[in-house]
Formats: structure tokens, sequence, C-alpha cells
């Protein structure tokens, strides 16, 4: 599944990186602990979090992340979308809830909404 059909399918927002959409998502994570994403999610993840400072981008990229959801309709300054832009990391937002947000996704991809 792409990052596009998740973004179209679930009513998001990409705020960068737009031709990135098309990166296949193999799995998900979903954390705030920025270490603890280190340490477990996997190439390939879309990574679900409410964190929107710099640092999310580097954690994305070195796990080599399809891109990263933010929750509860936060948004990440221009600092961080500008680093995700170079990095080619999408960032994605939702109004969701984290809790919400990460059911309809493992929901869509294990059952094709």
């Amino acid at each position: 599944m792409t990052l596009e059909t998740i973004v179209e399918k679930l009513g998001l927002k990409c705020k960068c990186c737009w031709e990135k959409l098309g990166n296949e998502v193999v799995g998900g994570y979903a954390g705030d602990l920025l270490s603890d994403v280190m340490g477990n999610s996997k190439k390939g993840d879309v990574w679900v979090t409410r964190q929107v400072h710099l640092n999310i981008v580097a954690v994305a990229s070195l796990k080599e992340h399809a891109g990263i959801v933010i929750v509860n309709g936060a948004i990440p300054d221009k600092e961080t979308l500008e680093k995700a832009q170079k990095e080619g990391i999408p960032i994605i937002i939702s109004d969701l809830p984290e809790f919400e947000l990460v059911g309809k996704i493992y929901d869509l991809m294990h059952h094709a909404l």
C-alpha cells in the first residue's frame, strides 16, 4: 500500500514531499519517544506521532520510514518542513487522535477499505 492511498482514503493532508506519496508502506509504528521509535520501528513503516520538532525528520530518515503522520491537528514549524523536504520524508497531518488514526491505518492495510 502507498502513502497516497492512506492519504486519500483517510482524508489526510500532506504538508511536504507530495512527490514521495508513492512510497510503499510495509508496516507502521506509533510512538512519541524517539529512542523507542529508533529502536523498534522498521524501514518502510509509516510513523504516527504527536511530535512536531525537527528531530522527527532525523529519526524517520535514519530508519528509512515511508513517511510521518502527525496527529491531533498538530503542525510542524517551517524549519521541520524544510528539513523533511530536503531529506525526502513526507509529513502528513491528521486531525484524529493517535489511537483512532492507527486503527484506521491498520484496518486499511489489512482489510483494504
